[in-house]
C-alpha cells in the first residue's frame, strides 16, 4: 500500500515538472504576440501635380491612398507630415482595407543652387498621428503606388519616383515613428529656361562684345543701354525665386556677364579719354588689348561656370 502511494506521489511531481516549462513558454508568446506591432501596408499613387510655386515652396496635387492592415485602420490614425489635405473622398471602406481619392497641398523644401537649371524633390509623407514603432509599423505596398504616366506639371519635367520607410523620433534618443516616405523628381524644362532668361542674356552679351570692334565713343551709349537691360533682366527672375542663404547657378551668371559689360564699358571710357587728348597711340593699345582679352576671359568663366553644373547640388 505504501508502495502504491509513493508511486503515485511520483507521478504528480512529474506532470508538475512537464507541465512548467510548458506555461512558461505559453506566457512568453502571449507576451510576444502582445507586443508584436500592428503591420499596415500603405500604398500611394498620384494622379496629377498642379502648380509648383517654387518661391513658396508648395504644390497641389491628388492621389489615391491605399492602406490595408490585420487590425482595423483608417486615414484618421494618420496624417500628411508635409502638407495638409485640402479634399478627401472614400472609395473602399472596410475595417481592414480603406481606399481614398485625397487632394492636398504639399510642402516642398526648394534647392535652388542650380537655378534655373534647378532639379527638385516633392516628397509626400506619411505618419502615424499617436502609435510609435512599437505599437504599429507600415509597409510600402509596391503594387498600389506609383506616378499615373498621364500626370504632367506645367514648366517641369518628371526625373524619377522613389520610396520608402524611415523612423523618425521628435526628441533625442526619444520614441521613433514609422513614416512612410514617397518621393517625386523634376527638373524645370531646360526649352522654357532657354527662351526665357538665356537668350535675351546672350543677346546682349554678343551685342556687348561685338561693341569692342568699333573705336568711336558712340558706342558708351550702346554698352550702357545693354548694362540696363540685364540689370532689369536679371531682376525680372531673379523675383520669382525666395531670398536664399547661398548663390545660385543665375547669381554667379549675371556676376560674369556684369563683370564683362564693366570691361567693355571701362575700354570704351579709356578710348573716348585718349582720344579726346588725340593720343592715338594708347586708343590703339586700348582697342588692340581689350578686343583679344575682354571676350576670352568672359567665354572661359561661363564655360567654367556650366562645368559646375555637372556636379550634383
Amino acid at each position: 500500500m505504501r508502495s502504491v502511494i509513493w508511486y503515485l506521489l511520483l507521478i504528480i511531481v512529474a506532470v508538475a515538472l512537464i507541465g512548467i516549462p510548458a506555461s512558461a513558454q505559453d506566457q512568453v508568446n502571449a507576451s510576444a504576440q502582445i507586443q508584436e506591432p500592428a503591420v499596415v501596408h500603405i500604398g500611394l499613387f498620384v494622379v496629377d501635380f498642379n502648380r509648383y510655386n517654387v518661391a513658396e515652396g508648395t504644390v497641389e496635387t491628388n492621389f489615391y491612398l491605399h492602406l490595408r492592415s490585420d487590425s482595423p485602420v483608417s486615414i484618421d490614425d494618420f496624417e500628411i507630415m508635409n502638407g495638409q489635405i485640402t479634399t478627401i473622398d472614400t472609395i473602399r471602406d472596410t475595417p481592414n482595407e480603406k481606399n481614398y481619392r485625397i487632394y492636398a497641398i504639399i510642402t516642398t523644401d526648394p534647392n535652388l543652387l542650380h537655378y534655373p537649371f534647378d532639379n527638385h524633390t516633392i516628397p509626400i509623407i506619411i505618419e502615424p498621428k499617436v502609435l510609435s514603432d512599437q505599437s504599429e509599423v507600415m509597409v510600402i505596398d509596391r503594387d498600389s503606388t506609383g506616378l499615373d504616366t498621364d500626370a504632367d506639371l506645367l514648366g517641369w519635367t518628371f526625373t524619377d519616383t522613389w520610396h520608402s520607410i524611415t523612423n523618425k523620433s521628435y526628441e533625442e534618443n526619444g520614441t521613433p515613428y514609422s513614416r512612410a516616405v514617397f518621393s517625386y523628381g523634376i527638373r524645370r524644362d531646360s526649352a522654357s529656361t532657354i527662351l526665357k532668361f538665356f537668350l535675351p542674356i546672350l543677346l546682349i552679351i554678343i551685342v556687348t562684345l561685338s561693341s569692342l570692334m568699333m573705336k568711336t565713343t558712340s558706342r558708351l551709349g550702346l554698352n550702357a543701354s545693354m548694362f540696363l537691360a540685364a540689370v532689369m533682366i536679371h531682376w525680372r527672375i531673379a523675383d520669382a525665386i525666395p531670398l536664399v542663404g547661398y548663390v545660385t547657378f543665375l547669381d554667379f551668371f549675371m556676376i560674369i556677364t556684369y563683370a564683362t559689360l564693366v570691361m567693355v564699358l571701362v575700354s570704351g571710357i579709356l578710348i573716348m579719354k585718349f582720344a579726346e587728348i588725340k593720343d592715338l597711340i594708347r586708343v590703339e593699345q586700348v582697342y588692340h588689348w581689350s578686343i583679344r582679352i575682354i571676350p576670352g576671359i568672359s567665354i572661359g568663366l561661363y564655360v567654367l561656370l556650366f562645368l559646375t553644373l555637372m556636379i550634383p547640388a
